[in-house]
Parts: C-alpha cells; structure tokens; sequence
C-alpha cells in the first residue's frame, strides 16, 4: 500500500479526538459533579442559550434532509427489480439508454434452456427500449427529460410492482402510453385521456401506473415495437428474462458473459439497479460541505454562548474550586454542558426534519433531479432512517463538545482567589 500521509494525518486527528472523548467520559463518569447542575444551568439561562440552540438545530436539519434525500434517491434504485429476474446489457453501458440489444441476440437468448416459462409454454422475457424524451413541465416550470421504456408483452408480468391504479394498459401496436402516476403530477398533457407529442408523433396517454416507490415511478411507458417505430430504432436496449431458479440464472448469467459473440453482460435485476445510484453522490457531498461550513458558525455560538457563562459564573466557579474540585473536573463539566447544549438543539433539528418527512408523505410531496446515469428525471422522497438521526445527534454533540473546548479550559484555570473577589 502506498504511502499516505494525509490518511496519516487523519487517522492521528480521529485518534487524539476519540481519546479525548474517552478521557471526557471516563471523568464526567467518576465527576463528583451531579449531571442535574449541568441541566439546570441550562435550562436557568435559557435566554442566551436558545439563539445556540436554534443555530445547531438548523445546522442539523439540513444536514439530515439533505442526506435523506440522498437516502430516497437509493431506496428508489434499491428497491427497484424482481430477484428472479437478469436483466441483459451491451457490455460497457451504464444505463439502458446508452445499450443496444440486437434482434437477432433477442431470439437467441429467448429461446435458452435456462429461460422459465410460463402456462402456455412461452418464455418469460421481455425486450425493451429505453429512450429520452423531453416534455414541458406543469405550471409553465420548464421543460426535462423523461425516461419512456417501450416494454414487449411480458414486461408487466415480469414487474409486479408495478400496479395500474387508472385507465386500462396499452394496446401493443397502437400509439399509446401509460404513465407513473408521480410522472404525470408533474408534466403537462399527461392526464388519460390527452396527447402529447413526441419523436414527431401523437401519444394518447389512457393510464396511470403506480412504481412502488421504486425507479419506474420515474417512467412512461408502451408497446417496445411501436416505440422502436416512432423513434426509428432497430434494436433494443435491454432485455429482462426470469429464470426458474438460481442455478439456472447463474448459468445463463455465466454463458452470456463468456460468449464473446454477443458482447453482453448479465445480472441480476436488483443488483442492477442498486449500482445505479450515483446520483445520490453529489448530494451527499452538498450535504456534508454544507453541514461543515454551517457548523463553524455554530460552534463560534456555542463558543460565545459558554464564554458568557464562564464570565457569569466565576464565582461559581471559584467556590468550586474552594470545595476541592480539580480543573479537570470543572473543565469536563463545562464540556458536558456545551454537549448537552448542543444535544438539546440535535433533538430539535431531528424532529424538524422527522416532522419535514411526515409532512411530505401525508401530503404525498414528491421531488425530482437529473440522473447522471440517463440524464433525465428521477423521482423521489425523503427518507429520513435511524441511522440518519444518529449521525445528525453525534454531528451535534460533537459542534457543542468542540465550541465549548476552550470555554472550558479558561474555566478551569481561572485563579481561585481572583474568582472569588468577581462581582
């Protein structure tokens, strides 16, 4: 492994902080100091703490809202495909869009012994297209990229997920199309019913479906053939085959690979989709950049926040000192109460962003962003996890315990008697 001295130099940081947290539990634990008068100095001087407390809540609100988004962004891929399904790709492609699957490639692969069947003896394997449109937007709100999917007729067997919850499903060889649900609340001339054009061609739109939550929520779709018509394609994009078990899907995955005559690669649907969330990258990284900068101004309230307590306090403090408590224990002690502090505002900003969630599912609010695999819209909702809480409560924590650091050390090494003789 080549060297590294900037993971060097991480790895040190991340070691003195760990131990300093260790150090800090281990004599708040055997502190003399009861937790209540921490909280109690809190909650007396709620006046110059609250400003604190609302700045670190905000901090983390943005920073779990962001990341929740991220999070949606991979539920939709993660929870998108059928674990009995292999979905089939040119080699070197990275979506559906940017692959071609040949004709004749079709009727091969269709008729392989590893393909399962269905009661009338057919194999369960759908080619589709997939190709990007663009569409105006409702409320004059521009115009985007759309995924529509030609799909042949065993494509809805192969999706359960994807339920019809209005209209009827398209005629194959006619020019009509059925679309998410979630698509059509945001795109003009979408309504069952209403045409739009596209490819220099009329679509009549006469369904809705429902995704699941998944990645088809961000599709519309018809017949594979009539699609490959009106955008004069002469192949496909993908195909999707069921296979009866997973020995067989191994095999086929592993005879499509090595045959070199096809240039495909073969996997499993799910996993497939999974691997197609680097979308969620970019704003993780928004999240975590704007977190960071957001929490220096937070730390410097914190920071303010305990310096004017230190200066209220010396008394306190020197009578602290007088009892017999050592500065380590008085510097712990006004840590832990930046911590707290701090905690108080996590709590805050978790349940904001809980409460951000709530109102986005009651209300069925529903977001969109380009996808850097097929450039064009995806949909998806917030997503706040436990995990997520967790973090947003340790990154608070953390901000209180750093901007309460030096607040604490003059505390601790204010002179005994000069503290006493404060007014």
């Amino acid at each position: 492994m080549p060297f590294n001295p900037l993971l060097i130099l991480f790895g040190a940081i991340v070691l003195v902080i760990v131990g300093y947290l260790l150090w800090l539990a281990y004599t708040i634990i055997t502190s003399p100091i009861p937790l209540t008068y921490n909280f109690k100095s809190v909650i007396i001087r709620w006046r110059s703490t609250s400003a604190t407390i609302l700045g670190i809540a905000l901090v983390v609100t943005v920073y779990i809202l962001l990341h929740a988004m991220a999070a949606g962004l991979e539920r939709s891929s993660a929870n998108t495909g059928d674990p009995r399904n292999i979905m089939i790709v040119r080699k070197g492609s990275t979506a559906e869009s940017s692959s071609i699957v040949m004709r004749d490639q079709f009727k091969l692969i269709q008729y392989l012994p590893q393909i399962a069947r269905d009661e009338k003896g057919q194999p369960i394997i759908s080619a589709d297209l997939a190709v990007i449109i663009n569409l105006p937007r409702r409320d004059n709100g521009g115009e985007a990229n759309v995924t529509m999917r030609g799909v042949s007729p065993m494509g809805m067997e192969l999706r359960p997920q994807v339920k019809l919850v209005s209209g009827r499903w398209f005629v194959p060889g006619k020019r009509e199309v059925v679309v998410s649900q979630k698509m059509a609340a945001r795109f003009t001339s979408t309504d069952i019913g209403q045409q739009f054009k596209t490819g220099g061609h009329e679509l009549t739109v006469v369904g809705w479906f429902d995704g699941g939550e998944s990645a088809f929520d961000s599709e519309m779709w018809m017949d594979a053939d009539e699609a490959r018509s009106i955008f004069d394609r002469e192949n496909y994009s993908s195909l999707l085959a069921r296979t009866a078990n997973t020995n067989d899907a191994a095999v086929l995955m592993q005879r499509i690979e090595t045959d070199k005559r096809m240039a495909l690669r073969a996997n499993f649907e799910t996993d497939y989709y999974a691997e197609q969330t680097t979308t969620a990258i970019p704003i993780k990284f928004l999240g975590t950049f704007l977190a960071t900068a957001m929490s220096i101004g937070a730390i410097f309230a914190a920071m303010n926040t305990m310096y004017a307590a230190v200066g209220a306090r010396t008394r306190e403090i020197g009578t602290l000192r007088v009892l017999g408590f050592r500065r380590r224990v008085i510097l712990a002690s006004f840590n832990l109460e930046g911590a707290i502090l701090a905690g108080i505002g996590g709590v805050l900003g978790c349940s904001l962003a809980l409460l951000a969630q709530y109102v986005c599912v009651a209300f069925d609010v529903h977001f969109g962003t380009l996808s850097f695999n097929t450039f064009s819209e995806v949909i998806f909702q917030f997503r706040v996890t436990p995990g997520l809480v967790l973090q947003g409560m340790i990154f608070a924590v953390v901000v209180g315990i750093i901007g309460s650091l030096l607040p604490a050390i003059r505390a601790a090494r204010l002179p005994v008697i000069a503290s006493l003789k404060s007014v």
